[in-house]
This record gives C-alpha cells, sequence and structure tokens, in this order.
C-alpha cells in the first residue's frame, strides 16, 4: 500500500514538544526574569496535570511555592512569563531545537503531503472533524466537530 496523507493528530506526535520544547521555554523564561524557578522533567510531567500555561504556572506556586512572596500584579507577572515562554518555544522550533521522534525524520523525507490536526497550518482533509487546544491557550472547537 502507498500512503498518499499522513496525519499528525496532537502536539507532541512529532516531537516530546512538552518535555524538549515547552517546558525548556518554561526554564529560559523563569531565568531571563530572575526567578529562581526551574521544572525539570520529573516536576514538569506532573504539571502536565493543569491544563494552560498560565494555569500550570498558577498551580505550581500554589502547590511548590506557597511561601513565595506573590507581587501585587501576579497576573501581569504570569501573562509577561507565558509571553517570554511561547517567544522561546517559537525560537527553539526555529532552530531546530527539539529533536524529532525516531523514525519522524525519515518519514517526513517521503513525498507524502502532512495532514495536521491542529488549527495551523489549516491543512486539513474537508470531513475531518476535530476540536483543538490552540497554541494561543484558549480552546476552540473547528467547524463540525463534536
Amino acid at each position: 500500500m502507498t500512503l498518499s496523507a499522513f496525519i499528525f493528530d496532537v502536539d507532541g506526535t512529532l516531537a516530546d514538544t512538552e518535555r524538549d520544547g515547552h517546558r525548556v521555554a518554561f526554564n529560559q523564561a523563569f531565568s531571563e526574569a530572575g526567578l529562581d524557578w526551574r521544572w525539570d522533567e520529573e516536576l514538569y510531567g506532573a504539571l502536565l496535570a493543569v491544563t494552560g500555561g498560565k494555569e500550570r504556572m498558577r498551580h505550581y506556586l500554589d502547590r511548590y511555592r506557597p511561601d513565595w512572596v506573590r507581587p501585587a500584579d501576579l497576573d501581569g507577572l504570569i501573562a509577561r512569563l507565558h509571553a517570554a515562554k511561547t517567544r522561546h518555544y517559537t525560537k527553539l522550533l526555529a532552530q531546530g531545537g527539539i529533536p524529532l521522534r525516531p523514525g519522524v525524520a525519515r518519514l517526513l523525507t517521503r513525498r507524502v503531503p502532512p495532514v495536521s490536526g491542529s488549527p495551523s497550518p489549516p491543512l486539513r482533509p474537508r470531513k475531518m472533524s476535530l476540536c483543538c487546544l490552540s497554541t494561543r491557550s484558549r480552546r476552540r472547537q473547528l467547524p463540525g466537530s463534536r
């Protein structure tokens, strides 16, 4: 059988974007802001039970750093940290700093068009129904999904 297309359904299919991308980018944002927060793989694995980067940071403070003195504008700090994390993550992606999973490079070198289950890029079969989490940290339901 010849492949005519392949579909990537979720973040982390091509690379471990959580461990090697988002976690690293969070740590870069924390360091850049002068914070002593560091999320190792084990801690980040536990933090993934919380959906959303901003929510994850707030949970981290509540659960793992209850004695850390919160600034008056905690929401603003979290928003700035999240924006910095996104900037660092985008830079990691652009520089090839997130390694592909085994076998992915070989698959991508085949002349088969990829189809993404993500809202970006919007390359999808016409009849596919999906519910995705947008890269802008808000849930989004695509047309035709349930």
